[in-house]
């Protein structure tokens, strides 16, 4: 039986194909926006590339610094003792990030959404298009969070 989640979570875990776009993003997102009340990580299926310059360009825009992050698997987690099971929610921004969270969590009991959210690599030939695509993607993501947690906490921005 898995357990339901309504409302904000205590933890959640996003993830998407390589935690170097949508992950990083939905993390910084959560943590601006609602503080320590939620403990927040991300993830991807694979961790071979670093986080993209794009995605931090587009969140710094927006008061959220990504320069840090450190692009991190499911593997890697498990290798540093995060256990999948400690999460009250994943939330999964790509179909290969769900089925391996799916795949990784079936004896467990939580909840893993889905939130089809765009894939801005690749898209764009100029520089400013790219952006374009990155700033669609990064508003996708903050939609998906206020309608599913609500609005930020006061103390936040």
């Amino acid at each position: 039986m898995t357990k339901v989640v309504a409302g904000k979570p205590q933890s959640v875990l996003f993830c998407c194909d390589h935690n170097s776009v949508r992950s990083p993003m939905a993390e910084g997102m959560m943590k601006q926006f609602y503080g320590q009340a939620t403990y927040v990580q991300s993830a991807g299926v694979y961790s071979h590339r670093d986080i993209d310059g794009f995605a931090v360009a587009v969140c710094h825009e927006v008061g959220i610094e990504l320069d840090r992050h450190r692009s991190r698997s499911f593997e890697e987690m498990q290798e540093w003792g995060d256990d999948l099971s400690s999460f009250d929610l994943i939330v999964a921004l790509s179909p290969a990030a769900q089925r391996q969270a799916l795949e990784l969590t079936r004896f467990y009991s939580l909840e893993v959404e889905y939130w089809p959210i765009l894939d801005p690599t690749g898209l764009g030939e100029k520089r400013e298009d790219k952006l374009d695509a990155y700033r669609k993607t990064r508003d996708m993501i903050r939609g998906r969070m206020l309608d599913r947690f609500g609005p930020p906490t006061e103390d936040q921005t």
